[in-house]
Formats: structure tokens, sequence, C-alpha cells
């Protein structure tokens, strides 16, 4: 079995997300998505609309996704690979090169993102300029 694992915030799931998940499969037999926690994301200076377990809720709804665990930091990735014997690692290209150290440990694949939709845009779109206004 051909193990795949990603990582991400997964916030206001769009067309792009699904995409990805499904390419990602698509390179293997089983997918383990890491999913930014709560305290993960404020380390970052992010902040999530939806919560962690409504963001898990919906990616384990997505039949692509084999299972969904908790990402806490930056440095796990490695021990992740290491620990669930993952034969690729798979990042949208906006990481291009970021991840190459994991080489060592699996393959590691970057797909291009699909055109004209982000977080970012539909954050923009609706006149979202920070975190701190997710709490109107």
């Amino acid at each position: 079995m051909k193990k795949v694992i990603t990582y991400g915030t997964f916030d206001l799931l769009h067309k792009g997300h699904v995409r990805l998940l499904k390419r990602a499969k698509e390179l293997g037999d089983d997918l383990t998505v890491c999913l930014s926690t709560d305290e993960f994301n404020a380390e970052k200076g992010k902040k999530a609309y939806t919560s962690f377990e409504d963001r898990k809720y919906v990616l384990e709804a997505i039949r692509y996704v084999d299972r969904v665990i908790p990402e806490n930091g930056w440095d796990q990735k490695i021990k992740d690979v290491v620990d669930n014997k993952i034969d690729v690692f798979v990042m949208g290209d906006d990481w291009n090169g970021k991840f190459d150290f994991l080489k060592d440990y699996c393959e590691v694949v970057y797909l291009p993102r699909t055109e004209g939709i982000s977080t970012t845009k539909i954050k923009k779109d609706l006149g979202i300029k920070d975190s701190e206004d997710w709490k109107a």
C-alpha cells in the first residue's frame, strides 16, 4: 500500500482544496491529512473561520481522505512521515522547495494550484482584511 500525506489549514473549503486532495489521493492508496490546529494557526499569525474540530469533520467527509491528524507545529513533519510509513509527501506548488528536506524520507511532490481560487482570494472578495474581521 502506498501512503500519501499532505498538510494545511483547509479553512473556507473550496474547489482548490478538494482538487488538491483528489490529486494527492491519486498518487497512492491511503491519504493522511495533517490539519493545522487552532493553536498552531495562532503561532503562524493566522485564524481560521471554523474551528479545528469543524474543519476536521468536513475533511473526514471527503471521499479522498482516509484520516485526519492534528498538525501542532512546523517540526513534526519528519516524525509524521516516519511514524506513518509515508511514501509520498504532497503540497501545493506555492510551497515549492520548502519541504525538500523530506526527500531523505519519502518522495516529495508539489502540485499546481487551482487557478482563480484560494482562501486568500475568498477573504479579499468578502472584504476581510485580517483575522480580527472574523470577530464581527
